[in-house]
């Protein structure tokens, strides 16, 4: 069993929207890894964060990731950083794995930047920036398609990936 699709992109660029949307287009189940470690742990994910540190989130974190690849069949949404783990890219080779993108002036608009992320909390514009530069090589190098979505609704991102990825309606 694997996923129909894998959804990959930074904090806020609509990976749950088009994610569900996906899903009812395609009759399929949806599932978001940041969800399940949140249901699991009892605590929001920034708080594992604060309390625990980036390095034991990401190994929960991988755990979710690993698990729901071996038991979903639906549409898959990742958290933003879980492509930063080796093992995690290995898992998603063969995978129908789309990238959502956008820039920055878009994830103002969408996110705010703000403190609630916690890899944001200092300087957002810049940090948000510094991630992306850090990550959008993983992110294309995992990706069978790429959609940007400045500018779009999530109903033209959801139907032109179905488009990229040849995905046929049910």
């Amino acid at each position: 069993m694997s996923p129909v699709v894998v959804l990959v992109g930074p904090m806020g660029v609509g990976k749950s929207t088009v994610g569900r949307l996906l899903a009812e287009r395609l009759t399929v189940g949806y599932r978001d890894t940041d969800d399940d470690i949140v249901a699991e742990q009892g605590r929001a994910i920034a708080e594992i964060f604060v309390d625990e540190g980036e390095a034991a989130f990401r190994a929960i974190e991988k755990a979710a990731v690993r698990r729901a690849l071996a038991e979903h069949d639906g549409v898959l949404a990742l958290g933003g950083g879980s492509i930063l783990d080796e093992g995690t890219r290995a898992l998603l080779a063969g995978q129908r794995v789309l990238y959502l993108s956008m820039d920055v002036e878009e994830a103002v608009k969408r996110t705010g930047l703000n403190a609630a992320r916690p890899l944001l909390a200092v300087n957002p514009r810049k940090q948000w920036r510094e991630l992306m530069e850090a990550r959008r090589h993983l992110y294309e190098s995992i990706a069978t398609a790429v959609v940007a979505t400045d500018g779009r609704t999530p109903e033209e991102v959801t139907q032109i990936a179905l488009d990229a990825l040849e995905l046929k309606e049910a």
